[in-house]
């Protein structure tokens, strides 16, 4: 602009230096009809270029630094110019319909997923995707982040009613027939347990203690006593070992009566827990107090700790951002065009709230405007008015010594015609 503006000047100084100097050089033949008609034309030239860079300069500053009436009138106005452009930008051109109006015509948010979609696929998105997730990793704290967890997953399983739990739980032993098997590990660890050598000595003592300590009166007792004394803990254990055996054997059999029973037994007492009401009071109070006790927060410390070092490992392969991250995100983006309802209220809410800052913040352009202008001194901005339309004006420089000089031609002509 500047080198445009130089050049313009250059042109009118020559223009008017043409002039001067045609004037001057034309004096010795001014007898001579040309001499004439040339020196009225360069006459003219030189009196409109005179006249046309005294009304240029006008504009901006004093011609010749002279304080020449009615000159410089653009810093003489600089308050109305100012009040006159903040007026014409705020009311007529920047006025609150317009650029509501406006910015209705724009649809941002389907501009905004275009864009974000366009530049998923870029490298630079890409690496600027993995360094946010690791930032934002690395700001997670385990030790303050693990007393929140405790305290939420705390309220979380108090929040939980004992009933449903018990009765899915109830659902899933019935299903995976967890009851029967429950039984049969119970009949097998007894048969085991009968088996021992150990296990014969304390049931044959345990028999003759009974044996001994029972009470009864009459004939009862008689033949106890005397079948007591028949009889010692080695005979009893051999006799009852078997015996006992004999029967968990038996009720290992899918087909034992005995076994039948005790399994339906065990079902309808399944079936009707969530009736025993003082059984599920009871299984929540345990529970809160399993809770209340419980401290996890050292343990989530740990886990978090060991979570945070694997996904800072993970984010730092390109390959995993792309499948973990710019997949989902493409994913939603492709999710949020199909949904037009969404777009319309996402673009609802976005015009909603330009239209808001419009009109809230609108006044505050022509204050900006403002501000801005008077930081500048009169002879920046004069300048800046030069730069931008100073090209046209010192062309009215050029033009008006031209157009003298063909008028001050036609002007002695016509006089020597005359």
């Amino acid at each position: 602009m500047k080198i445009k503006d130089n050049k313009s000047k250059y042109y009118a100084k020559i223009s008017l230096g043409v002039m001067g100097g045609g004037f001057l050089a034309i004096f010795p033949f001014q007898d001579s009809i040309a001499g004439q008609v040339l020196q009225g034309g360069f006459e003219a030239g030189l009196v409109g270029g005179l006249a046309d860079w005294f009304a240029v300069t006008a504009l901006f500053r004093h011609p010749l630094g002279l304080p020449i009436p009615h000159t410089a009138l653009l810093p003489k106005n600089r308050d109305r110019m100012l009040k006159a452009i903040i007026n014409m930008l705020e009311n007529d051109w920047l006025t609150k319909e317009s650029i509501q109006n406006k910015i209705k015509d724009i649809n941002i948010s389907e501009k905004a997923v275009h864009e974000l979609e366009q530049r998923l696929e870029s490298p630079s998105f890409h690496k600027g995707g993995q360094s946010l997730v690791i930032h934002l990793i690395n700001e997670i704290d385990p030790v303050k982040l693990s007393p929140i967890l405790e305290k939420e997953l705390k309220a979380y399983i108090h929040g939980v009613d004992i009933e449903p739990a018990l009765d899915k739980m109830v659902n899933e032993v019935l299903k995976r027939e967890l009851d029967t098997k429950a039984l049969d590990y119970v009949l097998i660890e007894t048969e085991k347990w009968l088996k021992k050598e150990d296990t014969k000595n304390k049931i044959g003592t345990l028999a003759k203690q009974l044996l001994d300590n029972t009470k009864v009166d009459g004939f009862m007792k008689m033949a106890i006593q005397s079948f007591s004394q028949m009889i010692n803990a080695e005979k009893l254990g051999n006799m009852l070992q078997p015996f006992f055996l004999k029967r968990i054997v038996l009720l290992q059999e899918p087909n034992n009566s005995y076994r039948k029973a005790i399994i339906d037994k065990i079902h309808s007492e399944i079936r009707n827990v969530n009736e025993r009401r003082e059984l599920i009071i009871e299984l929540g109070e345990w529970k809160n107090t399993i809770v209340d006790e419980w401290n996890p927060s050292e343990q989530l410390t740990t886990l978090l700790e060991k979570m945070k070092v694997r996904l800072i490992q993970q984010a730092q392969d390109d390959e995993w951002i792309k499948q973990n991250v710019i997949t989902i995100l493409q994913k939603q983006i492709q999710n949020l065009k199909e949904d037009s309802t969404k777009m319309m209220n996402i673009e609802g809410w976005i015009q909603n709230q330009l239209s808001l800052m419009v009109e809230k913040y609108h006044a505050k352009i022509g204050q900006l405007v403002k501000e801005n202008l008077e930081k500048l001194d009169n002879e920046t901005l004069i300048n800046i008015i030069e730069n931008n339309v100073g090209k046209d004006l010192q062309w009215i420089r050029v033009n008006g010594a031209i157009c003298g000089f063909l008028i001050g031609i036609l002007l002695t002509t016509f006089k020597m015609v005359v």
